[in-house]
């Protein structure tokens, strides 16, 4: 099945208007039957609209590798997800509330790469189907 985009996301333009739509009004965080806590809608969501960008610090491996040990020793959640090989984004203690955001094998959301222009990239949620209102938001970690 192909997920039709709503919004041209290849524009710094569209981009921007993405992230003034997104998440503060449409999402809330509450105790999930998944794991923990987990992000729910507050309204219906169309198969293919942005959800929400997944915010936090840009890091490198090393100091990724170094935060986990830390993070783990003071036994902290950790909220990490890699762009790509050399680069991942730490939301543990900086982000948004797309790090509540818990694992499905059968998501509603998936995950897409969003370059605005050629040095910062983002990693945007988009809804893989439509979503209930209440409903909690998922996508696969693998």
């Amino acid at each position: 099945k192909t997920v039709k985009y709503k919004y041209n996301i290849n524009s710094a333009m569209s981009y921007r208007y993405l992230m003034n739509i997104s998440s503060n009004l449409r999402l809330y965080v509450k105790k999930s039957s998944i794991h923990g806590y987990g992000l729910y809608t507050c309204e219906f969501i169309n198969e293919g609209e942005p959800v929400i960008e997944y915010i936090g610090e840009y890091i490198r491996n090393i100091i990724s590798d170094k935060r986990e040990k830390y993070y783990d020793k003071i036994e902290s959640s950790c909220y990490m997800f890699r762009l790509n090989e050399n680069i991942i984004i730490d939301a543990t203690k900086w982000g948004n509330v797309s790090r509540f955001i818990n694992h499905s094998c059968e998501p509603n959301c998936f995950c897409k790469i969003v370059s605005c222009d050629q040095n910062l990239k983002h990693i945007v949620i988009f809804a893989k189907r439509d979503i209930a209102a209440h409903e909690e938001i998922t996508y696969d970690y693998q």
